[in-house]
């Protein structure tokens, strides 16, 4: 997958937010209503029992007992209400080894406001590498509904954060890493990209030692089973975003007797690997692009190369910015990319293009810095680096230079704007890479699970739609149950659309599962 192009909840929420109230309707179904006559989940129930195929993980662990109590501020976020409390849950390091070393996950909650309470409903927004304990209480308040049968419950998933956080360079390394070309014309420029990725891989190694290691999707998901059942919950009830429906659909294949309630938003597509992600995403952000062009009454084909023309000027000459640095055209793409998750930045989109058409670089620059986590004082986040680390371990796949070299037309004729970048990225994210990775594709089938609604958003630049199909089927037949969104952005719940909005909550709060192929329409 081209891990640069981020698929994270986040980047939504870090710009304005717009959308239109939606209507829905299934095939066949003028009424909107769409749903499986006949079908409908048992209430949640409460046990906390284990079972699955893996070493059984010590009383010690499985009987362990949280302790609750204020979240405190970081570095890189403030300390949310007081309704919020943190605590932080052990496991091993190591789940072929349970009795052995163990690492702490950071957890945060909000207790059910309502006076029936179903248990507790997970969230991951995505990355990976996002925190789930900064995110969380900023996305809250379009959880209301939820909070009212569910506690609210998220993590920092292992190297992230709080929970043994991953961060392979200091700040001064990662600003002195954006003067690298990340699409290389030269074969000084080839040799610097890829210096720079070996670099990256061996300080995350010197920093994060055997963690390295033990950072996969498969862990992560056998973590979230060991929260289950700490929590006292029979089975998972979950919301997942972005790559948290990869995260999602690994625990239902690893636990499918322990399904409740799981939603997967904005699906990343488990069929396909490392170059396959990169085709889909350049096609998403591409087909997100000619959108913006068309809303903003321009050409998209003319549109496309007015970009592309910028960006090669920049190649040649960046331009100045009012903070002295240079807006480059490795952090002009990025600057574009990050617009394109949300419809509601568009406009930002428009500005920024304007003002770097006339010399200024200062506005892309600032839509960059807030991809890649830089704030005023010139402190970087570490959330990249959590994902580079996680989706290294996950991914197997190591093209090489000399094939993304070759890949470079085909990914060109699919958007000139993102294609070069994209196609570079499949060799360089996870070159030199210290630890081996572990699967071409995720393993996703979960035969027995309850029933997983799928949400698919048609103008997803980061998770393109088809995934979501592919999702659906890849989790079995009765299992997988497509839900469409005709919008725009990255994601679909909460994003405007009143009938996805009713049919997310009438499966969470009432396990009322839908039609499989049901359409919302904006």
């Amino acid at each position: 997958m081209s891990r640069r192009m981020r698929s994270l909840a986040l980047m939504a929420a870090g710009l304005l937010m717009a959308g239109a109230v939606a209507g829905c309707g299934g095939p066949g179904d003028p009424s909107g209503n769409g749903e499986r006559k006949g079908q409908a989940q048992p209430p949640p129930s409460r046990s906390a029992q284990n079972t699955g195929t893996d070493p059984a993980l010590p009383a010690a662990l499985t009987s362990q007992r949280l302790h609750w109590g204020a979240c405190e501020a970081t570095d890189d976020s403030a300390a949310p209400g007081p309704e919020w409390q943190c605590a932080t849950l052990k496991a091993p390091l190591d789940y072929a080894k349970p009795e052995g070393k163990t690492i702490g996950v950071a957890l945060i909650r909000a207790k059910s406001t309502g006076g029936g309470r179903d248990g507790s409903l997970l969230f991951n927004f995505g990355g990976p590498g996002g925190s789930g304990v900064s995110l969380l209480p900023a996305f809250a308040p379009r959880y209301a509904k939820l909070r009212e049968r569910y506690d609210l419950v998220s993590f920092d998933p292992r190297g992230v954060g709080r929970s043994e956080g991953v961060r392979c360079r200091d700040d001064k390394a990662i600003q002195a890493a954006e003067s690298v070309d990340l699409t290389p014309d030269t074969p000084a420029e080839e040799r610097a990209y890829f210096q720079d990725a070996a670099d990256f891989g061996a300080g995350c190694a010197r920093q994060a030692g055997k963690l390295l290691g033990h950072l996969s999707t498969d862990d992560t998901a056998r973590d979230m089973d060991l929260t289950r059942q700490v929590l006292g919950d029979d089975r998972l009830h979950y919301l997942g975003v972005s790559y948290g429906t990869q995260l999602g659909g690994v625990y239902a294949h690893l636990f499918p007797e322990r399904v409740g309630r799981l939603v997967l938003d904005a699906v990343v597509d488990p069929t396909t690997g490392t170059v396959g992600h990169a085709l889909g995403q350049t096609r998403g952000f591409q087909r997100a692009l000619d959108d913006y062009l068309k809303a903003t009454g321009q050409n998209p084909d003319r549109g496309t190369q007015k970009i592309a023309a910028l960006l090669k000027r920049l190649d040649a000459k960046p331009l100045p910015t009012a903070d002295g640095r240079k807006l480059t055209q490795s952090l002009a793409t990025i600057g574009i990319t990050i617009t394109l998750y949300s419809k509601g930045s568009w406009p930002s989109l428009t500005s920024a293009l304007a003002a770097a058409e006339n010399g200024d670089g200062t506005e892309l620059l600032a839509l960059a810095d807030a991809y890649n986590e830089r704030n005023s004082e010139g402190h970087y986040g570490s959330q990249s680096h959590a994902q580079r680390a996680i989706s290294c371990l996950d991914d197997k796949e190591r093209p090489t230079p000399a094939e993304a070299r070759k890949r470079l037309g085909s990914f060109r004729a699919i958007s000139p704007v993102f294609g070069e970048f994209m196609a570079w990225d499949t060799a360089g994210w996870c070159h030199d890479w210290p630890v081996p990775g572990q699967h071409a594709t995720p393993e996703v089938s979960a035969p027995g699970a309850a029933p997983i609604l799928v949400v698919g958003n048609t103008g997803d630049p980061a998770t393109p739609y088809e995934g979501a199909r592919h999702m659906a089927d890849e989790l079995g037949k009765g299992v997988g149950v497509e839900l469409t969104w005709k919008g725009e952005g990255h994601g679909a719940y909460g994003s405007g659309s009143a009938c996805v909005d009713s049919t997310v909550e009438a499966y969470l709060l009432e396990g009322r599962i839908p039609r499989d192929g049901k359409v919302c329409t904006s």
